[in-house]
């Protein structure tokens, strides 16, 4: 729009012009030889007009000439690619929805046409992952580590592989090298991190963390959760060798997590060996408040070495104070007791969760109350009898692994900060048994009848009756009646047409024969019935007939 206004403008102003010089008298004269050539001035600015017109067309065409070679293989240039990234745009399509023939065709067309263009190369990598091609994919994003702007994504492909293929040293000098590349790669800030800390690079993490932190690839609060359990497992590896660094770097720990349990115990016990005691019980405290933990409840009674059992009784009935109610609190009250064998005030702290449901750790417990008041009786077996079916209690778990101590890091995943306090899932055991298994379970064979009276003889099955019988139905005893003559049931009988073969004679009449209806098959009366005798008896001496048998049907099932 802008470019038609400025060419309307131009010739707005070219007429103008010859306007002008259409109004002003003169001539122009052009002297060749001896001939001077006479026009207006007019006609001669309109030549001037039309021979620059001219040049500038031939120039123009001349340029077209000269450049034709070029723009002719430019245009097969941009149509061929043009073919290339139709192809990388049905193969990404084929690898999304699984069609892996259509992938793996459209990426070695893409690659014939594309060369080493990076999206066929991720095509490529894309459809030899899709069919199970692994060293082709390897290949392909190996193929990406020579180009600046398609290493990132070269390391990344490579990574994925080796952790596929269970390659931990590869994999972790594939995340190293990618950081160095680009800083600000999530994946493979996060990658470094758990790899260092599986390895205890306790210093290595931390700055790895760090630089996560400064490029803000994690939040703030998971930074400073994450160094507290960096500084905590550091402070727990060195204890042993140097005292002080590991003192430091538990109380650090402390002042980005105060209720991290394992650094309060550590930091209590260190700061409880260089006599403070009044801090290390603030720590234990603090941490208590934030998350009551039998390790923290151990560690304040223990607080003070050498302490007689009433001064740790009395000691943790102030810890316990601070939380009124917790079954944390009432379970270390109550070991406190038994210590100090205060069984009543034992009981009494233990009452509440006897009620709510004892765990397996309270059982034991009561067990261990009952022991010390009452000796070895049989109080001291039921509760530890109720201790092996008795819930679980809480222990440190992550990813399905179950410790006993707590663990920086996931020893399936290498997730940092993956130990939690809580109850494991439980196992799933086999449905209960209902009563009427308990009973079918001890039943072998049915019970034969038994006759009450002083001539009471078993009844004795006859031969034809050996032979296994369809069950019967359950008539419940109460039922038994003489049997009476039952109504005669007859089943239907399927019967099949006989096939007609078809006449070898021609037929002259349009109308073929018409079958004769089929008779149906005489009527027989079904088996008679097995019976089973009672007991024999006697005949009727009025008619010196025999009565019908009794048939007696039990139950099978007892």
């Amino acid at each position: 729009m802008i470019r038609a206004l400025v060419t309307v403008l131009i010739l707005a102003l070219a007429a103008y012009g010859l306007y002008l010089l259409a109004g002003r008298p003169g001539d122009v004269a052009l002297t060749v030889g001896q001939v001077t050539y006479k026009v207006k001035l007019v006609w001669a600015a309109v030549a001037v007009l039309v021979l620059v017109g001219a040049l500038m067309a031939v120039i123009g065409f001349l340029r077209w000439l000269l450049r034709s070679p070029a723009n002719v293989a430019g245009y097969f240039r941009t149509r061929r690619r043009s073919k290339g990234f139709n192809a990388v745009t049905q193969g990404m399509i084929a690898v999304g929805s699984g069609d892996v023939r259509r992938a793996q065709r459209q990426a070695s067309d893409a690659e014939r046409i594309l060369g080493s263009e990076p999206l066929a190369l991720l095509l490529r990598a894309q459809a030899s992952q899709l069919s199970g091609d692994r060293a082709g994919a390897e290949a392909a994003f190996r193929a990406m580590l020579s180009e600046a702007e398609t290493k990132p994504l070269g390391l990344r492909g490579l990574f994925v592989e080796a952790r596929r293929r269970g390659d931990a040293h590869a994999a972790r000098q594939l995340a190293a090298e990618a950081v160095k590349t680009s800083p600000t790669l999530p994946w493979a800030g996060t990658a470094l991190l758990e790899f260092q800390s599986i390895e205890k690079d306790w210093s290595g993490a931390l700055s790895t963390l760090a630089r996560n932190a400064n490029h803000r690839l994690i939040d703030k609060e998971t930074a400073k959760r994450h160094r507290a359990v960096l500084l905590t497992a550091q402070a727990i590896e060195q204890a042993e060798r140097d005292r002080a660094g590991a003192k430091a770097s538990a109380l650090e720990a402390l002042k980005l997590a105060p209720g991290l349990v394992p650094a309060a115990v550590l930091a209590a016990k260190l700061l409880s060996e260089s006599n403070d005691i009044r801090k290390a019980s603030k720590v234990l405290e603090t941490a208590w408040r934030l998350q009551p933990h039998p390790d923290i409840a151990e560690a304040y009674t223990n607080v003070r070495l050498g302490d007689s059992a009433r001064d740790r009784y009395a000691r943790v009935q102030t810890l316990a104070a601070q939380m009124a109610g917790n079954p944390e609190a009432a379970i270390a009250l109550a070991r406190a007791a038994l210590s100090a064998r205060d069984f009543a005030v034992a009981r009494s702290a233990l009452a509440p969760l006897l009620a709510s449901g004892a765990t397996e750790r309270v059982c034991l417990l009561m067990a261990d109350i009952e022991e010390a008041e009452h000796g070895a009786t049989g109080k001291v077996r039921e509760w530890l009898s109720r201790a092996v079916r008795a819930p679980r209690d809480p222990v440190w778990t992550a990813d399905g692994v179950v410790s006993d101590v707590w663990l920086p890091v996931s020893p399936v995943t290498g997730r940092i900060d993956a130990f939690e306090w809580k109850t494991p899932v439980e196992r799933l055991g086999a449905p209960a048994a209902s009563y009427a298994d308990d009973v079918l379970a001890d039943v072998d064979e049915p019970e034969q009848p038994k006759l009450v009276g002083a001539h009471a003889k078993p009844v004795e099955t006859p031969p034809a009756m050996q032979a296994p019988m369809e069950p019967v139905a359950e008539v419940p005893p109460a039922a038994v009646e003489p049997a009476k003559a039952e109504p005669v049931r007859i089943e239907p009988v399927k019967v099949e047409p006989p096939k007609v073969e078809p006449a070898k004679v021609e037929v002259l009449s349009p109308e073929p024969p018409k079958p004769e209806p089929l008779k149906p098959p005489p009527r027989r009366p079904p088996p008679p019935m097995p019976v089973v005798p009672s007991h024999p008896v006697p005949d009727d001496p009025g008619t010196g007939e025999e009565e019908p048998s009794r048939v007696v049907r039990f139950p099978i099932n007892g």
